[in-house]
Order: structure tokens, then sequence, then C-alpha cells
């Protein structure tokens, strides 16, 4: 048994002890993300270097003592929640942009990076970096990479896989290595591609070299709104199928207007059952045409109204009601849950009706607010933690929300990762073949001995079933000891 004194002794030997947290008020900062889930772990550390990173993941290596990887801490799967306490390896210090190359368009950047800070950098050269999450002003570049995250302008463009094209990396055994490069198609096996979504389970990256694009010449912003989430869904379709792909086409239901309009008043048509945000970019010409299609697409479809944004003022506000649609519901209810998946953009209407239906059942409100063009759902199961079995209530709606997705042909998560939150639904889509092969990746990278954040991504693991009786043993042992 490995003691606390003995762990703090080994980190601050690796990376000095002004990088080591550990006193219980500071700790309790990290216990958390972005989900419901809850640990507090027994350091963490807080590297400025490649070099530190992999000697802080030796000494927990050596020790035997489990870690996890954390980047700005806003993830929605509790990927980065030490669910066996352990140490934390937070790359938040690392937020250098170590270059900008206009000619090949490529930046090389740190970890800690914010993903919003890189295109504001970028800009500068009329450039920018496509993948954007509603988090983009906080959440960090690393973190973008471990979950593979998307955005509401990834519908045209792609995921954060699209734009990276070499990681840094040290391994879940210890050793930094380099995944791809500068150039867009390097030889050989796709390390690259396997690392990018890993979750933090084979590693941190340490430096991240992704691809920009120009700044698009021409944006149109349109907002339609509609009587009824149904409508607004088959609009969705008919768009797409009409062969115009838009930038974004984002969408939210009554209750996530009600409490937009309440929160930053941005305009959003009063009483509207739903409302479609689509935006349009290129060359000029092109997009104006587009725009009018997609205005008729929507009226044939029953939009009551259609505006376009007459000046940047008014597109900026517009997506400023999409960027804080989930924190506003902060008005409706004092907690909410999110829920992340993803079904064929056909069977959005459909899917919608049997949300409904489980909030109905369940009697707690949904609020939906999601990426319609790509068919990324995410319901918001509202509640009040304070009243008893509410936590339950909505796990089990969540569940059968996460289900829904599954039966009408889709999967788990288009975004926010499977984390700790949904690895008991990974054999909903997967055979034990199909998991034994995934976790043998493990190996490739050094992770066989379980200890890079366990107890994420695939059902059950090592240690992951007695983490209540494991808790109890640390309670017992005392404030000293690691078990």
């Amino acid at each position: 048994m490995t003691t606390r004194r003995e762990l703090l002794a080994a980190l601050r030997r690796a990376v000095g002890d002004g990088a080591v947290v550990w006193r219980p008020e500071d700790l309790a900062a990290y216990e958390f993300d972005g989900t419901v889930e809850r640990a507090v772990p027994h350091a963490v550390v807080l590297p400025s270097t490649a070099e530190e990173v992999r000697a802080a993941v030796r000494a927990c290596l050596d020790l035997g003592v489990p870690i996890t990887p954390r980047g700005a801490g806003t993830g929605l799967s509790g990927g980065a929640v030490p669910l066996r306490r352990g140490v934390v390896i937070s790359t938040a210090r690392m937020r250098r942009i170590i270059e900008i190359d206009p000619a090949d368009r490529v930046a090389v950047v740190e970890p800690g990076v914010a993903n919003l800070e890189l295109s504001r950098q970028a800009a500068r050269y009329g450039l920018f970096y496509p993948p954007d999450p509603s988090s983009q002003a906080a959440c960090t570049i690393g973190g973008n990479v471990a979950e593979n995250a998307g955005g509401p302008h990834c519908l045209a463009l792609g995921v954060t896989q699209n734009f990276v094209l070499g990681i840094e990396v040290v391994t879940a055994g210890g050793d930094i290595r380099w995944l791809g490069g500068r150039s867009p198609d390097p030889f050989g096996f796709d390390l690259r591609g396997a690392f990018i979504g890993s979750e933090g389970t084979l590693g941190i990256a340490t430096k991240v070299a992704v691809r920009l694009l120009p700044v698009p010449p021409a944006v149109v912003t349109l907002l339609a709104a509609f009587p009824e989430v149904a409508q607004a869904c088959e609009a969705v379709s008919s768009i797409i199928a009409r062969g115009i792909i838009p930038s974004a086409m984002e969408m939210m239901d009554r209750l996530c207007i009600e409490a937009v309009e309440a929160g930053f008043r941005v305009g959003y048509p009063e009483g509207a059952g739903a409302v479609l945000l689509v935006e349009l970019d290129g060359l000029e010409g092109e997009v104006q045409a587009e725009s009018a299609r997609v205005r008729a697409e929507c009226l044939e479809r029953g939009a009551t109204e259609v505006r376009v944004a007459a000046s940047e003022e008014e597109r900026a506000l517009l997506w400023k009601g999409r960027k804080g649609a989930i924190p506003a519901l902060g008005r409706l209810a004092p907690n909410y849950y999110i829920v992340d998946g993803v079904v064929p953009r056909s069977r959005l209407a459909a899917v919608m009706e049997r949300v409904a239906a489980v909030s109905a059942r369940s009697g707690l409100r949904i609020a939906n607010v999601f990426h319609a063009g790509d068919g990324n759902l995410h319901p918001l199961i509202l509640f009040d933690e304070r009243e008893p079995g509410a936590g339950e209530r909505v796990l089990a709606t969540a569940a059968e929300v996460m289900r829904v997705c599954v039966e009408e042909g889709g999967t788990l998560s288009g975004e926010h990762g499977i984390g700790a939150e949904k690895r008991e639904f990974m054999p909903w889509l997967f055979g034990k073949e199909d998991l034994a092969t995934m976790a043998r990746l493990r190996e490739v990278f050094g992770a066989d001995g379980g200890l890079f954040n366990p107890c994420k991504v695939f059902p059950g693991g090592t240690g992951c079933g007695e983490m209540g009786s494991r808790a109890a043993a640390v309670r017992a042992a005392g404030p000293d000891a690691y078990v």
C-alpha cells in the first residue's frame, strides 16, 4: 500500500512542488466535470512540458496509481472525473500557440489552448479552426482531441478528427511519441486517428498540429420559426435532400426558446414551437442563392417566419442564443442532465415524438437543443436534485432516451463521448468480441495495466465494480492511506 505522503513525494520529484496540488480545498475543483459524477483525486499535477507529463505518468505507473487526464473540465460524459481517485494530470498550464503557418494553413499548439483562442489568433491571417463546441470559449484543444469534439459548424466541415494532422502524446506506458505529423496523409497505420476520441484511455496529448481553413468571404444566417418541432425536423431533411449542405443547422424547442429569451433577449419569435438556425457560407452569389432556397423550403414546411440576419451584430445575437441555450435552462430548473445521442436525419421527427413520450411518462420536463443537420440530439432533462430520488429518476430517464436513439438506428454519442456516463450501454451496440478487440488497442499504447483513465468507455473494468468498497476502505484507513 502506497501512502499519500509517498505519492506526493514522488510527484514532487517528478515535476516540482509548485506543480502538485494536494490540499482538500484545492482538490475540490477537480472532482467533477459537466456531469453528475463526483470523485476527489488524491493529488493533481499541473505540468508545463511534455517531459513533465511523462515524468508524472511514470511516477504514477511505478506506484500503481490510477491516472485521469484532464483538459478544461467542460466534458459532458464524466471523462475527467477520477472515479478511482489517484492522480489527475491537468494540461491547463500548457497554453502556448507554438506556430501558425499561413502558407501551409497549419497551427501547432499545446493542449491547454482554448478552442476559440486558436481561431482568434488565426484570424490575423484570414484563417480559422472549424470545430466549435458550444463551450469553445473555455474548452481546450487537448480535450477536444480526447473526445473528438464537434460543434454547430461541423455539419459541412467535419469534426476534430478531420482537422488534426498530428499529435505528440505521452502514451499510457510513459513514452513520448508523435502520431501523424504536419502533412495530411502520412504513410502507415492511422494511430493518430485511433488516439483521437480515445477519451484519455491511451495517453495525454502534449502538442497538436491542426489544419486551418480560410475565413469564408460571405456568411448568411437565417432563423426560421415553426409551430411544431416535427415541421422543423422535416425542413432539415428537405433542405439537405435539395443538395444544400449548410455550415450549420441548429434547432431549439419551445422550452429552450423560453429559457433563452428570459436570459438573453435575443429576439427569438414568441410562442414558436421550434426555431431552426441555418448558416450558409461561401462565395457571395452562391450563398445568396442557397439562402433563398432554404427560405422557400422552410416556408413550404410550415414556417411562420423566416428571418435573415441583417448585420454581423444581429447574426452574433442569434448565435448568442444558441450558444447560451443550455446554461439558460437554469432559469427553468435548478439542475439539468444533458443526453448526447445520434439518429438518422430521416428519423428526427419520430425520435422527438418518442422523447416527448418519455418525458410524459417520467414526469420530468425535457428541453431539446441539437445539431439538427447531422442528427446529433441533446435532450436536457430538467430536475431538482434536492427532491428525494431525483437523481435515480433522471438517470433512468436518460437511459430510456438513449435506448430510443439506438432503436431508431442511431448511436450512443455524437460528440460528448462515452466516458463513465454511457459505458454500461456499450453492449447495446457491440458484442463481447467487439469490445474485447477495442480494449486490446490499449495494450499498444501501454495501457494494459488498467491505470489510465479507468472505469471509462468500456463496461465494468478492473476495480470499477468495487468502487464502493474501495471508498469505504479509504475512509477506514485514514486520510494518509492510498488504497
